[in-house]
């Protein structure tokens, strides 16, 4: 049974039902499942799963959270070479620029994204709600 750690930044509760949506698939896919918030998770707890889940909304200027998420992901990355990943995340404006960013900066230390990531406007429609449960079966 693959162990999978769904791991999310919310501030609107977006994001966080986008979580919960990956955890679903994950769990359908026949995945042990956990799922944290970011500040519940660090890096050494990556090696405790066989595969990980980061969701984190686009803030400011197109970024992920700076205060939170970011330090938390940044000191993942070391751990992320070989790791299969995914990622997810909504946006209230731009067009997804922080999500492009976010993906070259994984495959730059190695991490091995299994599925196209996920973003939503705002709350996720019907489509971005589909999408993260397949995201989580993709994890699997």
């Amino acid at each position: 049974m693959s162990k999978i750690a769904v791991v999310f930044w919310s501030g609107t509760g977006n994001t966080e039902s986008m979580a919960e949506l990956v955890a679903k698939g994950a769990k359908e896919a026949g995945a042990e499942v956990t799922v944290y918030s970011a500040g519940e998770f660090n890096a050494d707890a990556l090696s405790q799963y066989d595969a990980v889940a980061f969701g984190c909304p686009s803030m400011g200027d197109e970024v992920l959270e700076e205060s939170e998420f970011e330090p938390m992901f940044s000191a993942c990355k070391a751990g992320l070479k070989g790791k299969k990943i995914s990622l997810f995340g909504s946006y209230g404006w731009g067009d997804g620029e922080w999500m492009r960013n976010w993906e070259e900066d994984c495959q730059s230390v190695g991490a091995i994204l299994v599925s196209d990531s996920v973003i939503c406007n705002e709350a996720p429609d019907k489509d971005a709600q589909d999408a993260c449960i397949a995201l989580g079966k993709a994890l699997v």
